[in-house]
C-alpha cells in the first residue's frame, strides 16, 4: 500500500492541475466623471469579471456624487454655495481629501490649488475663444483663488471658503482618487489583478491573466496616436498631464488648457508630464503641479520625494526624467 500511494500521488496532482481553470482579462469602457474610464480585471470567467467591474463603477459614481461641482446636491456644491457665508459640515472622506489637497498645495507653492475653480469660464479651449480675457478680468477672478482661504475645522469636520465667489473643484485630483478607491474596493473583493484607467490617470495591481506586468505607454506630445516609450507599472499608478489634446494657438504661441492658479494664465514650456507613484491621487495632483511649475522646478521637487518618479517632455520635445526611470525609447 505504501508504494501504491507514492506512485498515485503524482497522478492525482496532474489530474487536479488539469482541472484548473485559466483566468482571463475582462474589460469595460465607460464614460464616468465626464471622461473615459477603462476598467480591466482578472477573473475566472466573464460573468464574475463584469460583476466586479460594475461594483467598481458604482464606487466611482459614488465619489462623483460627492466631489462634483456640477451636481447641485453634492457636498462640494454646498461648500461653494456657502463661500463667504458659513462653514459646511462634510463627510470625513471629503474632509480628508481636502486636507491632502491643501498639503499638496503647500508642497508645490500653490501650483496645485483646488480653489482654481474660480477661474473657470475665463478660458475656452473648444475653439470658440477669439480673444484672451483682459488682465482686469483675470485679476478679479484670481482674487478668489488661494488654498490658504480654505478653512478646515477638524473637530467639527467643516469646510469654509473665506471669500464670496470662491469655488473649489477636484478636476486635477478627482479622477486619480476615484481610480484609487475603485482599486481598493476590487482588492477587498478578492480580485487578484486589474487596472483602472481614468483618461490616462491609472492604477494597477497584480498582473495580467498571462502573468505579465501591466505596461503603460508614454504618449508622443506631437502625435497622441504614437507612444515613444513603454514602462511597466507594478502595484503602482501613473498620471499624465499634456497639452496635446486641449490648447489654444494665440498670436503664434501655443497655450495649454492647464491654468496656473497663481497667475490665472495658461501654462507654457512643457508638453507633457507623467508621474509615477503608489497612489493615483498623488500622481494626478503632481502631474498638474509639475506641468505648471515647469521643467527645472518640477523635476527638482520630484527628486526630493520618496517613491515618486517623473518623465517630462519640454516644449522643445526633449525628454527629461528622474533617476529611477529607465526609458525604452521607440
Amino acid at each position: 500500500m505504501k508504494y501504491r500511494f507514492v506512485y498515485l500521488l503524482p497522478l492525482l496532482v496532474f489530474v487536479l492541475h488539469g482541472q484548473e481553470k485559466k483566468e482571463l482579462s475582462v474589460q469595460k469602457v465607460l464614460k464616468l466623471m465626464g471622461t473615459r474610464f477603462e476598467i480591466t480585471v482578472v477573473a475566472p470567467n466573464e460573468e464574475i469579471g463584469y460583476i466586479n467591474i460594475d461594483e467598481a463603477v458604482s464606487e466611482i459614481r459614488r465619489i462623483e456624487r460627492m466631489i462634483s461641482s456640477w451636481d447641485n446636491d453634492s457636498e462640494t456644491s454646498r461648500i461653494n454655495e456657502n463661500a463667504g457665508v458659513q462653514p459646511v459640515k462634510v463627510s470625513p472622506e471629503l474632509f480628508e481629501l481636502i486636507v491632502r489637497a491643501k498639503k499638496i498645495s503647500e508642497l508645490t507653492d500653490g501650483a496645485f490649488d483646488i480653489s482654481y475653480a474660480a477661474l473657470d469660464g475665463l478660458w475656452q479651449f473648444d475653439g470658440s475663444m477669439e480673444n484672451f480675457p483682459t488682465n482686469s478680468e483675470i485679476q478679479a477672478a484670481l482674487s478668489k483663488v488661494n488654498y490658504r482661504n480654505i478653512v478646515l475645522n477638524e473637530e467639527k469636520q467643516t469646510v469654509f471658503l473665506r471669500k464670496n465667489g470662491m469655488r473649489i473643484g477636484f478636476g486635477a485630483i478627482g479622477k486619480g482618487y476615484a481610480a484609487d478607491k475603485a482599486k481598493e474596493l476590487l482588492v477587498t473583493k478578492g480580485v487578484r489583478g486589474g487596472i483602472v484607467n481614468a483618461a490616462g490617470d491609472l492604477t494597477t495591481w497584480g498582473t495580467k491573466a498571462t502573468g505579465e506586468k501591466w505596461m503603460v505607454g508614454i504618449t508622443d506630445p506631437l502625435d497622441k496616436k504614437k507612444v515613444f516609450s513603454w514602462l511597466p507599472v507594478v502595484e503602482s499608478s501613473v498620471a499624465t498631464s499634456g497639452n496635446y489634446e486641449k490648447y489654444i494657438l494665440y498670436q503664434g504661441e501655443r497655450y495649454s488648457h492647464i491654468i496656473d492658479p497663481r497667475t490665472g494664465y495658461p501654462s507654457k514650456g512643457v508638453n507633457s508630464v507623467s508621474i509615477f507613484a503608489k497612489q493615483a491621487e498623488l500622481c494626478d495632483a503632481l502631474a498638474t503641479a509639475v506641468f505648471i511649475m515647469g521643467r527645472d522646478s518640477g523635476i527638482h521637487l520630484i527628486n526630493q520625494l520618496d517613491g515618486v518618479e517623473i518623465v517630462l517632455v519640454d516644449s522643445d520635445n526633449k525628454i527629461h526624467k528622474s533617476s529611477g526611470i529607465i526609458l525604452d525609447i521607440n
